[in-house]
């Protein structure tokens, strides 16, 4: 299994937002996309919500195995 990364981010995200500066998706309005077909993960548990606000330690996963955290 790959190590996750670490996504150093400065005060508040979202998870859209996270999603592309941790390079788990191409652009933000793929974000859309990955939300509404179920496949991200906060912390192991399905997130449909693109505006949700993640803090330090979260980790984000895509079903296909890709993670990062937020630090």
């Amino acid at each position: 299994m790959p190590e996750r990364e670490v996504v150093p981010v400065s005060g508040e995200i979202r998870l859209g937002q996270f999603l592309k500066l941790a390079n788990l998706i191409d652009s933000g309005a793929e974000a859309k996309g990955v939300l509404a077909d179920g496949v991200v993960l906060v912390n192991d548990e399905a997130e449909t919500r693109r505006g949700r606000q993640l803090v330090r330690g979260d980790v984000v996963a895509l079903r296909d195995g890709r993670s990062a955290e937020v630090g």
